[in-house]
């Protein structure tokens, strides 16, 4: 079995065959999916789809691009939305020094209320972070020093020292369909060293599909792709990359029921 960890179900890119994209990913073993949040106001549409089918969960959060429009929600607001059963992990958010249409500003607020809010549940925080190392090194240092919390970071671009800092931290780090691409080598070296108790897979779907499918719409039943480039990277077999990446998932997002012993 294997999980997606980070798609987002409810972008446009899906609306005409969502339910095939489910079907298909169950049909290539991958039993857990999480549609992640990247606007708190949108958090009905993704409760919709976790709705319609029982092993999809979603987070709630509001993404870097999208922090000077949700600029101000607080922390109990996000607090009160995980209340509910299907709800299980915060974000994603963080900062995103690529694209120069946010505030710095506001990313920073809308990431440390995020923080507080993981602190304040216990459920993970979905963490997005592009060509920000020294900043997001940073704040999870100083918001770490003010209270233990859990967090992955999500489709992982960054350097060697961030890698190895969000590690010192007790974080973990989750890998996409870069991780095949052929100009990928340093994201693949970061992966091959990290402790593999902390390590996950995800497609971000629709986006950044793996190399064999590189140019298509990316979906869940690809996160094998990603997950056989893992495992030739770090010398294991499928079936152990497998085996270790949903067991790091089930231990990080707790909230979500594992499958029985038949189901697995």
């Amino acid at each position: 079995m294997l999980v997606d960890s980070h798609c987002h179900l409810d972008f446009p890119d899906f609306a005409d065959d969502l339910d095939a994209i489910v079907a298909r990913a169950e049909a290539a073993g991958v039993g857990r999916i999480v549609t992640i949040s990247t606007r708190v106001r949108r958090i009905d549409a993704l409760l919709g789809i976790t709705a319609r089918f029982p092993n999809v969960y979603c987070s709630v959060g509001t993404h870097p691009h999208q922090a000077k429009e949700e600029d101000g929600i607080a922390a109990k607001e996000l607090i009160a939305l995980t209340k509910h059963p299907k709800v299980v992990a915060l974000g994603e958010a963080g900062l995103d020094n690529f694209y120069k249409d946010g505030s710095p500003e506001a990313q920073e607020r809308g990431f440390r209320t995020h923080i507080a809010a993981a602190r304040a549940t216990g459920l993970p925080l979905v963490i997005h972070t592009r060509e920000a190392d020294e900043d997001c090194g940073r704040i999870l240092e100083e918001e770490m020093a003010k209270g233990s919390f859990r967090a992955v970071l999500h489709c992982y671009t960054g350097g060697r020292d961030l890698a190895m800092k969000a590690i010192g931290l007790g974080l973990s780090i989750s890998f996409t369909g870069i991780l095949t691409f052929k100009n990928s080598q340093s994201i693949r070296d970061i992966a091959a060293d990290l402790p593999a108790d902390r390590i996950m897979v995800e497609t971000d779907a629709p986006y950044l599909a793996p190399g064999k499918f590189r140019g298509k719409r990316n979906e869940p039943s690809f996160v094998v792709e990603t997950a056989k480039v893992l495992a030739e990277t770090r010398g294991v077999s499928l079936e152990e990359i497998s085996r270790q990446t949903t067991e790091n998932f089930f231990k990080l997002f707790d909230k979500v029921p594992r499958p029985d012993a038949k189901a697995a």
